[in-house]
């Protein structure tokens, strides 16, 4: 049986709705592994595509996950017209410290997807500068382009004035607040990617017409330990080339936290009490 528990975190805009998962039969006082924090996309939430599917992968391969809602979105406190990527970017951080100080925890993954991969991205790089770096980052189809998006005034078929932007526009029901777009056009995306050095898993689909792979080209460049993959015949969530995926970031994983002397909990042996 996994074991879950769900809590909400103290963050800058209210709560942050938080779910930890622990794979099965693991023992928190004898055990430990690595954890994976997930971050979902826009119109995204920890319940919604592909992050359930993310976090059964990573259970079933032996990981703890951590997936939480970014303010404004899913169970998390906020107005959706409100949120901005600097400020996602503080919730995800409040996050991060929570999952530093769980005692069973030898190494921290940052997952993002969409535009969670350009939080997760942009974390992990302000962490590297800070000196404590997580020990790698996979990148999902990861929407850099949102800083052209916002210097455009162009998200999806809706339009605005990119230079004076109305208090929000509603994109798909969601709604994209003034303050979004104008600091999304300032953002150091790749500036601050580029300042981790630790090993990047870059998946992105060549079907994906919500997020270009030609964003992710340019990205793969910025990192010096990259390991890029495009992924032929499948879209933004990956949907149909998901077992390509699963064994993408499996052999990734494992590859890079084996060098660090970390397992899978499935193959770990028990600390004698």
């Amino acid at each position: 049986m996994l074991l879950h528990r769900k809590w909400n975190l103290p963050g800058p805009s209210g709560r942050i709705s938080s779910e930890l998962m622990l794979p099965e039969a693991f023992d928190e006082e004898n055990d430990h592994c690595a954890l994976v924090i997930l971050m979902h996309g826009f119109l995204g939430a920890k319940y919604k595509t592909p992050i359930p599917f993310l976090s059964e992968m990573l259970l079933a391969q032996g990981y703890a996950v951590l997936r939480f809602d970014f303010d404004g979105y899913g169970e998390s406190e906020g107005a959706q017209e409100d949120n901005t990527v600097p400020k996602m970017l503080e919730d995800a951080r409040t996050v991060w410290e929570y999952a530093v100080r769980l005692p069973f925890v030898d190494r921290i993954v940052l997952l993002g997807h969409s535009q969670g991969g350009v939080v997760a991205g942009m974390l992990a790089g302000r962490l590297e500068k800070a000196g404590t770096p997580p020990s790698a980052l996979i990148l999902l189809a990861p929407a850099s382009v949102l800083k052209d998006y916002a210097i455009r005034g162009k998200f999806f078929t809706v339009r605005c004035n990119p230079e004076n932007p109305p208090e929000y526009i509603n994109v798909y029901g969601f709604r994209i607040g003034r303050e979004y777009i104008l600091s999304a056009q300032g953002l150091p995306i790749g500036e601050e990617m580029s300042c981790y050095t630790g090993p990047v898993c870059l998946l992105h689909g060549t079907c994906d017409f919500i997020v270009p792979v030609s964003g992710s080209d340019r990205l793969a460049r910025l990192f010096p330990n990259c390991e890029y993959h495009r992924i032929r015949g499948t879209g933004h969530i990956f949907l149909f080339r998901r077992p390509r995926v699963r064994r993408l970031i499996q052999e990734f994983l494992i590859f890079f936290l084996k060098a660090d002397g970390v397992r899978p909990v499935s193959l770990l042996k028990r600390r004698a009490k």
